[in-house]
């Protein structure tokens, strides 16, 4: 395949095969729609005649009529987040298994914080104004209540030590120095106080630290361990079943005899797990109709992603599969270049279907276009906020859908990546985020809104939990 630039028109790349057959589909009706889809219109092909590779194409099939209708990006992208707003029922997990969890119930200080006065400071703890004396044994954090401080005398303390009782402040090791006969003496001035951390100064028992809703980063481990949580109560990973389809693709080695490497089975679970998801198992079935059927129909999964077998070609199954088993197609065929044959299906009250491509990048763009809003809201996690940055360069685009671009973000620009054809992966390996560009494209210098990449901004290890 010919490697495009961002700067030039729409090529042969950016509507393949597999996107023709989607958008032309010959009585291959849709798996109880959802809704009417309304009449099909052809759309002008930008010479000013009209063209039958539209987004929106009617055809007649000999079995009859069947008008079918793609879903704008946007509209597609809600329905994907709004089917999953069926409230799940919450776990207690360890705080070992909680990070990327959103928590189902507020944190509720069990202690207060500190539990005692501590020392704040490495130095001394001291009773009245100086000089004072030193006792022979100091003060460590975790040991027991060390014995009240007479007036004039001080005790070493480590940071985070139980504070003796009455004690006027902590001395600081670097403000102390000791004489010739043993007795502390201070460098510069001290307050009442100082360098003392109160019971209760962060939180007392029972205060409410966080909301339900909240998502469990380290920090808030961190808190929920300070507060005395050994558990959390938070709303379960969506599980996620992958099921790999076509008889072309190879496990390992280089492609040969028309064979090719499959690339969506090492990439889809770590990115669905990026996107908050437990990925349960991965299926290479081929072009089988039958074990198609079986896993469907066989999965616990909340959701399960296929690869490949969307559209309307002799060896697509999972329409056909979808109509059999009486699952509700709630978007079929997206307006996004790369990426149109992709659809969301229910398959119960509890669980959808996400199909995706089979092109590699046709497959990113089904992935974060209908999986990654079905899974945010599963796992009840908030909605990122959007933003937008200039483009570096013009990108053009076709008339009636929007595209998904990889690009790279150079201060305050986004700059268009080359090779963004929907089977290349090339472009989408180097970049930070995709640009969603209108229908019609974007000028150089116009504000597009931008899709970040989770390892772009939170860093590989962070991302993958």
């Amino acid at each position: 395949m010919t490697p495009r630039g961002t700067g030039q028109g729409l090529d042969a790349e950016d509507l393949d095969v597999e996107e023709a057959l989607a958008l032309v589909k010959d009585g291959n009706g849709p798996a109880r729609p959802a809704g009417d889809h309304g009449p099909a219109r052809r759309e002008d092909n930008g010479n000013g005649s009209p063209s039958s590779l539209a987004p929106e194409t009617g055809h007649r099939g000999a079995a009859g009529e069947h008008r079918h209708r793609a879903t704008p990006w946007p509209e597609a992208r809600t329905i994907a987040a709004r089917s999953g707003a069926a409230r799940r029922a919450p776990v207690s997990v360890t705080l070992g298994d909680a990070l990327g969890l959103v928590l189902a119930a507020p944190l509720t200080a069990l202690t207060d914080l500190p539990s005692f006065d501590t020392s704040a400071m490495d130095g001394w703890a001291v009773a009245g104004p100086g000089p004072w004396h030193v006792r022979d044994e100091g003060v460590l954090a975790g040991s027991a209540a060390p014995a009240p401080l007479a007036d004039g005398e001080a005790v070493r303390i480590a940071t985070g030590a139980r504070i003796p009782a009455d004690t006027t402040a902590v001395l600081r090791s670097e403000h102390g120095r000791t004489d010739d006969n043993g007795r502390l003496h201070p460098t510069r001035e001290m307050q009442h106080g100082q360098d003392i951390r109160p019971r209760g100064q962060e939180c007392r028992s029972g205060d409410q630290l966080l909301l339900a809703g909240a998502v469990v980063t380290p920090a808030v481990l961190g808190l929920a361990a300070a507060a005395g949580y050994d558990t959390l109560t938070a709303v379960p990973r969506p599980r996620v079943e992958v099921l790999v389809l076509g008889d072309e693709l190879l496990t390992e080695g280089r492609p040969h005899d028309g064979l090719i490497r499959d690339a969506l089975g090492p990439m889809l679970p770590p990115w669905l797990r990026a996107l908050g998801a437990e990925v349960t198992a991965v299926r290479r079935l081929g072009d089988d109709a039958k074990a198609l059927h079986r896993a469907i129909t066989a999965s616990a999964a909340d959701l399960i992603v296929t690869t490949g077998g969307t559209a309307s070609g002799p060896v697509d199954h999972v329409h056909p599969t979808l109509r059999r088993i009486d699952a509700e197609l709630l978007v079929d065929g997206v307006k996004v270049r790369p990426g149109h044959p992709m659809l969301l299906a229910r398959l119960k009250e509890d669980q959808h279907l996400v199909g995706l491509p089979g092109n590699p990048l046709a497959a990113v763009s089904g992935l974060l276009t209908l999986a990654e809003p079905l899974l945010r809201t599963l796992a009840a996690r908030p909605a990122p906020e959007r933003y937008a940055l200039p483009l570096r360069e013009a990108v053009h685009g076709p008339p009636y859908d929007t595209r998904l671009i990889p690009v790279v973000l150079r201060g305050d620009h986004a700059v268009p990546l080359h090779y963004n054809g929907p089977a290349m992966l090339r472009g989408i390996a180097a970049a930070d985020a995709l640009a969603v560009v209108p229908p019609g494209g974007a000028r150089a210098g116009q504000e597009t809104e931008l899709l970040d990449l989770p390892w772009a901004t939170a860093g590989i290890g962070a991302c993958f939990t």
